[in-house]
């Protein structure tokens, strides 16, 4: 071998310029994407711990354990027991009694509340406990005249006081609570009168005006996201797989196929809002239906959803070998045989995944919602289906929405929250699509 060769001779152990230079930038590129996905970790972190701590403080609530004397005298002046007669004594009334009887109990406990006025010793209680008591004792008229012990939500500024939310010297500031009213609420909270236990309501209780924020609760808001995702489950999945089946199987391939194949692709990338537009003219200005029900934002949530699942599905049905089909049919199987017995089992999984993909999506839509009137302050739960199709709703992320546009910091903690339960959903509805594609895929 003459010096040249030699010169020019190359090998994996020893490499030349050019390979150096390659495998460079081979491990650049991979430092660059292990960089990215560092980078998203960290910022997903964030996002979630930032969520967490602003939220966190909503699944947690501050409560007053006060002892109450049902005052015939005041609570059933003519003696009847009759809760129409009963319903004559306003939420005022309850008022003025727990509030009396909270100041008898501080009193007889050793706190002193001289240099605190009766109202504002009231004011430590949520104005919701009024309306609490005042249910209950018209539910149960023969607790009048009885002494029992009621738990009591205590007011949005004491609840924030123990939360972080309020100090002495923002008090100092605020028309709403004194640093007085927060010295007591600290004694009361060492002798055992007031203390803090895990909100249920948050989940159950419908939501409150703004002066309540304490009361503020997802129960009809998790309901209509209940109602509105079985109308897209209703609706979205039959019509979107038996669509995609027609295009996929039987449809003939031509110019008219080509075309709706192009529009389904690009009403996946339309923008939501424009579905709200949509089913406004439609549903409510044409259809009649009610704003702000179940039924209208299902409808609309559906007509999102349909391209995500047409899409899901057609690849799917792709995805089963064409052997399937082959097979199916050199055995004697007709066409429709063939795609109902084989083909769509198998492409089954993958057409699930889709489809519970696509209504997290539609879970966590806002815009559409808020074109058809679901930005109502929704009091009431809907009743039970049917017929709560129809009724006034709201859904989870309107319900975000509507608290972030309130004025009290309460309400934000309460919208980080609802945020926290809507990831739960999304996470759960997630977590079930992996399980069903990793249970029921098929390998060929």
């Amino acid at each position: 071998m003459t010096n040249d060769a030699k010169a020019t001779f190359t090998s994996i152990k020893n490499p030349d310029a050019r390979t150096k230079k390659r495998n460079a930038a081979e491990k650049r590129f991979r430092a660059y994407g292990l960089l990215a996905v560092a980078v998203s970790v960290v910022a997903l972190l964030f996002l979630l711990s930032s969520i967490w701590t602003k939220g966190s403080g909503a699944f947690y609530q501050t409560y007053l354990t006060v002892s109450v004397t049902m005052s015939a005298e005041k609570l059933d002046p003519k003696g009847n027991r009759d809760p129409d007669e009963m319903k004559k004594v306003t939420t005022i009334g309850y008022s003025k009694l727990i509030a009396q009887n909270l100041i008898d109990q501080l009193a007889a406990n050793g706190i002193d509340t001289s240099n605190v006025s009766d109202k504002n010793i009231a004011k430590l209680l949520s104005s919701e406990s009024a309306a609490t008591l005042r249910n209950q004792v018209l539910a149960d008229p023969k607790l009048v005249g009885q002494t029992q012990i009621f738990t009591f939500l205590a007011s949005g500024r004491i609840d924030g006081y123990f939360k972080g939310r309020v100090t002495m010297e923002s008090a100092a500031l605020d028309n709403n609570i004194s640093p007085a009213q927060l010295v007591i609420a600290d004694e009361m909270k060492n002798i055992g009168i007031l203390s803090i236990k895990f909100n249920w309501k948050f989940l159950s209780a419908p939501d409150a005006s703004e002066l309540r924020p304490e009361a503020a609760g997802l129960g009809v808001a998790i309901l209509g996201s209940a109602y509105m995702m079985l109308v897209v489950l209703g609706l979205a999945l039959p019509l979107g797989v038996a669509a995609s089946i027609y295009l996929e199987e039987f449809a003939t391939k031509n110019r008219w196929t080509d075309v709706i194949e192009v529009n389904v692709s690009n009403l996946a990338a339309v923008p939501s809002i424009v579905f709200g537009i949509l089913g406004l003219a439609i549903f409510i200005n044409i259809g009649g239906l009610p704003q702000s029900a179940s039924i209208v934002g299902g409808l609309v949530l559906t007509l999102m959803t349909l391209p995500t699942v047409i899409i899901s599905t057609r690849a799917s049905l792709q995805a089963v070998p064409p052997s399937i089909r082959d097979g199916a049919l050199a055995v004697g199987a007709s066409k429709m045989q063939s795609v109902f017995h084989h083909v769509l089992p198998l492409a089954m999984p993958g057409i699930m995944t889709g489809t519970i993909i696509g209504v997290a999506r539609a879970l966590g839509e806002t815009a559409p919602l808020l074109l058809i009137g679901m930005v109502a302050f929704v009091r009431d739960f809907p009743a039970s289906p049917p017929s709560g199709f129809f009724d006034p709703a709201t859904a989870l992320p309107v319900q975000v929405y509507q608290w972030t546009q309130r004025a009290d910091p309460a309400f934000t903690e309460r919208a980080s929250g609802a945020i926290i339960v809507l990831l739960g959903f999304l996470l759960v509805l997630n977590s079930v699509a992996i399980f069903l594609r990793s249970r029921f895929e098929r390998r060929w």
